[in-house]
């Protein structure tokens, strides 16, 4: 695993113009981030070596490098889940290529869906701590000497961007909500008893990615800062039959608040 880490390392070093040290993966929510970047190049998945390609609707397939603001930085336009049918070191596969290109903050964001009452359709919830549900741990294996062999996790997503970011919420007039997400490995959306087990559990949002690459980000030593769009909610009495089309175009609706604090967060880091 680590020779292929380098090998696509190698391969995306000789593609690139500077040295970011800021990635971020365009997940739900963020897409039009893109149109923010200057200087902007790109390298589609396919043409990357040991690089998986994203098998889901409405999630592109690209490396894109460039600068937003002052920064450069690298971001993923479209990521991989576990319920494509990769492993869990196929998911994460980027975010260690990410450390061997010397990448210190990785910015995430997705689609969720709210297991807290107080929660409604379109809030931001800047993530606080998360869950594991998946059933493949990313970090089972072998240990890849990047980080320790049993990883602390007890500050996970940096407290001093999630500070940044509540005063920049707070500048910009725009309501965040802060939360514990549970990553689970999909496809399904959740049943009502689910979504209330999740809630007893501590979670505020569910969601099927983000977790995996947290976890080995950590383990790599790069910082977290994550944010979740509420695209449904899994709250007694509010539960009602949801697509992916219709988490989509939640999403979209929530973009605008989601760039605007994701794009100033970047560029204060």
């Amino acid at each position: 695993m680590l020779e292929k880490i380098q090998e696509t390392a190698a391969f995306l070093k000789a593609k690139m113009h500077s040295n970011p040290e800021t990635a971020i993966i365009l997940g739900t929510g963020l897409g039009s981030l893109v149109n923010d970047i200057t200087e902007k190049y790109e390298v589609e998945y396919k043409d990357i070596p040991n690089f998986p390609v994203s098998t889901v609707e409405g999630h592109s397939g690209k490396l894109i490098f460039g600068k937003l603001g002052d920064k450069d930085i690298m971001a993923m336009q479209g990521r991989f889940h576990y319920y494509e049918g990769y492993n869990m070191q196929i998911v994460t596969f980027p975010v260690r290529v990410m450390r061997e290109l010397g990448i210190k903050t990785l910015f995430v964001s997705n689609a969720s869906g709210g297991t807290n009452a107080s929660f409604e359709i379109g809030d931001l919830m800047i993530i606080t701590d998360h869950i594991n549900g998946f059933p493949e741990h990313p970090l089972r294996g072998k240990n890849i000497p990047y980080g320790p062999r049993f990883l602390d996790m007890s500050e996970t997503y940096d407290k001093e961007l999630i500070r940044k970011a509540d005063k920049i919420a707070a500048e910009k007039g725009i309501k965040v909500q802060h939360g514990v997400y549970i990553g689970t490995q999909g496809p399904t959306f959740e049943t009502p008893a689910e979504y209330k087990m999740f809630h007893i559990w501590g979670a505020d949002a569910v969601g099927m990615s983000t977790v995996p690459e947290v976890i080995v980000a950590r383990h790599c030593g790069i910082k977290v800062f994550g944010i979740s769009v509420i695209t449904d909610l899994g709250v007694e009495g509010k539960i009602v039959e949801v697509s992916h089309e219709e988490v989509q175009i939640a999403a979209d609706a929530a973009q605008p608040k989601m760039t605007a604090i994701m794009r100033e967060l970047i560029n204060r880091s």
